[in-house]
């Protein structure tokens, strides 16, 4: 019998699996995310990492509801330089490394890239799509800003440069489009769905910043959706992310055109398990299929 070989090829990446945490899950220390890559992820995902120490927005920040949890950070984060420590000891233990980073400025988006790549990350992962902080949200609803600040950046870095894109726009496909156009190597699809919480003792909305992003089972058929799209509009490969629980909605996004998969929502409510989990159900599904490597089942959808 063939061996099944779950191992990819992503953009010049080369991961034992195609699973990875999606940023903004499990924070930007080095022993956290050394314990999601020992749990079985193909390579680490850090939270969104900014020029300057930001607070976030203040507390409730996080609101449960059916299917999946609202969030309003803000980008909390301690900075980019505080990170490159961080690295420095993930990379010691050959641990893949995908940096989440954004800007208030084209510049701001630059520096920090240059100074990650100059760091030793594996892959830089431009969040233009936060849909809570409205200058990143707004980058990502705009096709044009989204090709300019992925040509700068691309200009700066010599890592395969991932641009996420946000479920927040009429046409996911241009924006996906401008991306590739700016160089981007990849794309993630998608970041949280605009949503809104509200509390009907107090007749307010539980989020201090009202709106927030929506994660979880709630965001798949959306998230597939965008996808499937981006997925017919360019040639570069994709990371399907919204709502992945286990690994048949893994193989969903592999048949929609996903060459890998992201998970966040899942980590906080199964925990880290989930990783292992879907990996092994992966490989038993190529196997029962006849397929022998996950690149065999990217996009079949469209095919059918």
């Amino acid at each position: 019998m063939a061996e099944i070989r779950l191992a990819i090829e992503l953009a010049g990446l080369r991961l034992r699996n195609p699973t990875m945490n999606a940023a903004g899950v499990l924070g930007l220390t080095a022993g956290l995310l050394r314990r999601v890559y020992e749990e079985g992820a193909g390579a680490v995902v850090t939270k969104s990492l900014g020029l300057k120490p930001r607070m976030g927005h203040p507390n409730p920040t996080v609101v449960y509801v059916e299917a999946g949890l609202i969030n309003a950070m803000g980008l909390p984060n301690p900075g980019v330089e505080y990170f490159l420590g961080e690295l420095g000891r993930l990379k010691a233990e050959g641990i893949p490394v995908i940096a989440s980073f954004f800007g208030e400025t084209l510049e701001e988006f630059v520096e920090v890239a240059s100074r990650l790549s100059e760091g030793g990350v594996d892959a830089l992962e431009l969040n233009c799509s936060c849909p809570n902080v409205e200058g990143v949200g707004l980058l990502g609803s705009d096709p044009g800003a989204v090709e300019r600040v992925t040509e700068a950046v691309k200009g700066c870095v010599d890592v395969p440069l991932f641009v996420k894109l946000s479920p927040n726009v009429s046409d996911i496909a241009q924006v996906a489009r401008a991306a590739e156009q700016g160089g981007a190597d990849g794309l993630t699809a998608v970041n949280t769905l605009r949503a809104v919480a509200i509390d009907v003792e107090t007749r307010r909305p539980i989020l201090s910043n009202v709106t927030g992003g929506l994660s979880g089972p709630a965001l798949k058929p959306v998230a597939l959706r965008c996808v499937w799209e981006a997925a017919e509009e360019v040639e570069i490969p994709i990371i399907g992310c919204g709502g992945i629980s286990n690994w048949r909605d893994a193989v969903e996004y592999l048949l929609c055109g996903a060459s890998a998969i992201q998970v966040g929502t899942a980590v906080m409510s199964r925990g880290l398990g989930v990783f292992r989990e879907i990996d092994e159900g992966l490989r038993r599904y190529l196997e029962a299929n006849g397929f022998k490597e996950v690149s065999e089942i990217v996009g079949l959808a469209h095919k059918a």
